[in-house]
This record gives structure tokens, C-alpha cells and sequence, in this order.
């Protein structure tokens, strides 16, 4: 496979591969999406309720009445100011109601999937063809829900859920702002230089990675390891580790 990312004590083994995806040009995602092409096609949220309306159909213990997110602690942290030197334009935020409804909705559908422990749940929320969500910066050939198996470190794709979990949890970097490749991307240290983040930054970067993980990824130059992107339309974009 492409790159096998199983898990955050294994990150130092996985360099030579994000070496590899560097020198052959690798960028995330694979193209933008236009704001025109996604009016064109189904709607990835609609589609996903109407399958997940379905499974609700069988067991009315589904995604409906979901399962509640963790307690906020404290006063909601105040928006930051540090920008990432190379993305100068990101804006980094914590506040879910601010964030536009299809991106709201989309990650909400996410996180309930992955709190179900049950990876097939992510499958409506995957889409297919030319606007699926990219897993890999190579070609995934199987089967995508069997592809998060085989690079979770369990094998059975339950690491993968707790680490969408846990970078959800994180807060949210908003990216182009206003152009065709605006995306909202979590956690948002992925836009951020590590060396900028204050104590309270490194607490919740430490509930992704250890600080073996956070060495490597200093020495490397930035934050490497599990990301996801929504476009503004609700579209799930991508769900990737490495550079």
C-alpha cells in the first residue's frame, strides 16, 4: 500500500515514505473542487442521510439519535492569532456555529460514524469516483473501507475511528478563504509552524501524537501526521497522514 500509517508510535517508520511522496511532487488534495461542479453532482451529505435513513429503517437505534460529543470544559478558547509561515492564508477557529452548515453537518455525520465503531459507517460519507474522499496520495486499489483496515494499526479499522475522533475534537483551520480550493481542515496544528504552539496548544497536540512523534515531526518541519479536509459545500475531501 502507499503509505500504511498504523498508528501514532509508528510515525518514525513511515518517513522514508513521506521522503518518497515529497520528492515525486505529492500534494494534497489531488485537485481542487469547483463550487460550480459540486452544485452539479448529488449532494454528499443528502446522499449519506438517505442511506443512513435506510439503515435507521432496520434499527431505530442508528445515527439519529447519534451520540453526544465530549462536555467543553471552561470557557471556549478564543480564537488564534499565530499564522503558519508557509499558508498565509488560514484562519484558525474553535466555534462549530461558525463553521458553514454543510461543513457542520458533514462532520457531524463523521464523528457519529466513528463513535459507532463500526468503520463501514464511514462508507455513504466516502462518495465514489472523481470526488471521493482521498485516503492515500497514491491509487487505493481495494476497497476503501477495507484500505482504513489494512493501514490501522489494529487491522480492523478502530484506531482509524479514534483518530477521526480525536483531530475532530481538535480545533478547525479555515484555508483560502473566499477561492474555488477553500477547505476547513482539522486539527488545525497541520496549518500552524510547531514551534508557535503555546502550552495549552501542546496538551491537545499531545492527544494525537506522542512526543517521540513531535521530535520527528520538529526534525521533519511540520505536522505530518493524521488530517482531514470538508469543502464548504459539505463535500468529506480527505482523510490523509503524511507529507
Amino acid at each position: 500500500m502507499p503509505f500504511a500509517a498504523t498508528g501514532q508510535s509508528a510515525f518514525a517508520a513511515n518517513l522514508g515514505f513521506m521522503a518518497y511522496f515529497l520528492t515525486a511532487g505529492a500534494a494534497w488534495p489531488a485537485e481542487p473542487v469547483s463550487k460550480g461542479d459540486a452544485v452539479q453532482r448529488p449532494d454528499r451529505i443528502e446522499l449519506a442521510l438517505s442511506e443512513i435513513k435506510e439503515i435507521e429503517t432496520e434499527d431505530e437505534t442508528g445515527f439519529e439519535q447519534g451520540l453526544p460529543l465530549p462536555p467543553k470544559l471552561g470557557a471556549p478558547p478564543q480564537e488564534e492569532s499565530v499564522e503558519r509561515r508557509d499558508l498565509p492564508d488560514v484562519e484558525v477557529g474553535k466555534d462549530l456555529s461558525l463553521l458553514p452548515e454543510p461543513v457542520r453537518r458533514m462532520r457531524e455525520l463523521i464523528v457519529e460514524a466513528a463513535k459507532s465503531g463500526d468503520p463501514e459507517s464511514l462508507r455513504p460519507l466516502l462518495g465514489i469516483g472523481p470526488t471521493a474522499t482521498q485516503l492515500s496520495f497514491g491509487p487505493v486499489d481495494s476497497d476503501p473501507i477495507q484500505y482504513l483496515k489494512d493501514v490501522s494499526g489494529d487491522q480492523n479499522g478502530l484506531e482509524l475511528l479514534a483518530i477521526l475522533l480525536d483531530i475532530f475534537d481538535a480545533g478547525y483551520a479555515r484555508l483560502d478563504a473566499g477561492e474555488t480550493t477553500e477547505t476547513y481542515i482539522w486539527p488545525y496544528f497541520y496549518t500552524l509552524p510547531l514551534d508557535a504552539l503555546d502550552d495549552r496548544q501542546m496538551v491537545e497536540l499531545f492527544r494525537i501524537i506522542t512526543a517521540g512523534d513531535l521530535q520527528d515531526m520538529q526534525a521533519f518541519g511540520s505536522y505530518s501526521f493524521y488530517r482531514t479536509g470538508i469543502s464548504p459545500e459539505g463535500e468529506w475531501l480527505f482523510f490523509l497522514a503524511g507529507e
